[in-house]
């Protein structure tokens, strides 16, 4: 199973992203991730750019509706040419079939499927990263604990079709566990170890997160704030990809 590692954009607007792409000319091409924030600023036209520039792209909308909403929603998007993009776990195994459904059809009739022709990769977001146990029982009212729910979301998750999962590193060994050794795991929430956590509760670093099932790692500001972004991607697929 390939693994890999991905950079978050999580950029205000096109100019910064492009400039920040354009350290990479003539390096490997990262996997990206578009978030909201880059989507909703610039539009499907950042996604064709970053796409036209040959990079993989990890499309991260969190879809979360009314299943008749996500699965129109997901076939407008299977025509970006993307190669991964999600939904909440939360939003139910009946909106997840339903994301399945209008992805599949969408990339059957010749609008999407990413670099490789075939639909792009399908995850579900379990928790956030930002999420603690005591928050997720005190304000979600979610009763079980918070290894439980994931289990249980990417239980439901395979159960509808999905490729996978988007957990935290600290999980991934669980999800695997309980899903299988071929069900994908995405990990945010991943620090050098000589790095501040930020705002996320649940990390761990790239060579923990490959020693515990991560499949693909995703990298934000470890990578995107660093002096030479350049080098600090390298140094994640050295600690990820190389044991």
């Amino acid at each position: 199973m390939a693994k890999d590692v991905i950079i978050a954009c999580d950029f205000a607007g096109r100019q910064q992203t492009l400039s920040f792409l354009d350290a990479f000319e003539g390096h490997r091409k990262p996997f990206l991730k578009i978030g909201m924030e880059l989507f909703y600023a610039e539009g499907p036209d950042i996604v064709r750019e970053i796409r036209r520039r040959g990079h993989p792209i990890f499309l991260d909308l969190k879809l979360h509706d009314i299943p008749n909403t996500v699965r129109k929603a997901m076939k407008v998007l299977s025509g970006l040419d993307v190669d991964m993009c999600n939904v909440h776990a939360a939003g139910t195994r009946k909106m997840m079939e339903a994301a399945l459904e209008g992805l599949t059809k969408g990339s059957a009739q010749g609008t999407g499927g990413g670099s490789t022709g075939a639909r792009p990769l399908l995850i579900a977001v379990t928790q956030l990263t930002s999420t603690s146990e005591e928050r997720m029982q005190r304000e979600l009212l979610i009763g079980a604990g918070i290894n439980e729910t994931i289990v249980q979301y990417a239980r439901n998750a395979r159960e509808a079709g999905l490729d996978g999962v988007v957990c935290s590193p600290l999980e991934a060994a669980m999800v695997k566990e309980a899903c299988g050794p071929q069900f994908l795991t995405v990990t945010p929430g991943i620090r050098f170890a000589d790095a501040s956590q930020d705002d996320q509760v649940r990390i761990t670093t790239p060579a923990r997160a490959r020693e515990i099932g991560s499949d693909y790692i995703v990298v934000g500001r470890p990578v995107t704030a660093a002096p030479d972004p350049v080098a600090a991607y390298e140094r994640c697929l050295q600690e990820f990809l190389n044991p």
